[in-house]
């Protein structure tokens, strides 16, 4: 992860590493995800997976959603199907907004309780798609993410420091302004979250996106370095919607 803080001479700085080294994957096989291949689709076929405990998944390359076809690999895609069970623990045991910038390994059986591997990699969710109304997962979207792949990574922000920043003393707001960062880089080095710590942070203070240090060879996917990540702004100005600046 990342940090951000503020020192006694007032310069800022910010030091990141990541939470999905290839030690964090040896922990424990209970983050190694179990898949089966499935062969059919359809609304009717995801909905009994879902009846028998479940989820219909997708895993390819990331350069498939590329707009441009001839960039687009088609190769090492598979379809296939997750159990519940496994992925809800999985959210239970991770900081939810983390899941989809956190690698896992990912194993592909043969078929439910087979112990004929037909793939094994690490893999990246990207989406989760929910049913509006009730809230239960439908469907998951993996990417491959082994060490050396490029990804594009849309990274959460996790701002600390709320209860003691002197300007929220004060009666100051935080103004959240980037809920998420975009890097492009491996996949290895792309930090599950970057921690933003505002405790030292007065009125009219504000972090910039230039302030986080990540990896050297992560490329931040943004216009302009120099747009604030937040500010503490008057309380008569907190109520208003977070403003890009």
């Amino acid at each position: 992860m990342a940090q951000w803080w503020r020192s006694a001479a007032g310069n800022y700085r910010t030091m990141a590493a990541s939470r999905c080294s290839s030690s964090y994957f040896r922990c424990s096989h209970y983050h190694t995800i179990q898949a089966i291949p499935r062969e059919c689709t359809g609304s009717k076929v995801s909905a009994r997976d879902r009846v028998q405990g479940r989820i219909p998944a997708v895993l390819f390359f990331q350069n498939l959603l590329e707009k441009n076809p001839d960039n687009r690999s088609e190769s090492k895609k598979y379809l296939l199907t997750v159990e519940k069970k496994q992925i809800k623990a999985i959210l239970d045991s991770v900081d939810a907004p983390t899941f989809c910038s956190t690698r896992f390994p990912l194993q592909i059986r043969a078929g439910s309780g087979s112990s004929h591997l037909v793939e094994s990699g690490t893999v990246l969710p990207i989406k989760i798609h929910r049913d509006e109304e009730s809230g239960k997962i439908l469907n998951l979207v993996f990417v491959w993410a082994e060490d050396g792949m490029k990804l594009k990574v849309d990274v959460p922000v996790i701002f600390k420091g709320e209860d003691v920043c002197p300007g929220i003393q004060k009666g100051g707001i935080l103004n959240k302004i980037r809920p998420s960062l975009k890097y492009l880089g491996p996949s290895e080095h792309i930090p599950s979250k970057v921690v933003v710590d505002v405790s030292n942070l007065d009125i009219e203070d504000r972090i910039f996106m230039r302030d986080i240090e990540v990896h050297p060879s992560l490329k931040l996917l943004s216009k302009n370095e120099n747009m604030p990540i937040c500010k503490v702004v008057p309380t008569s100005l907190g109520n208003r919607e977070p403003i890009v600046e």
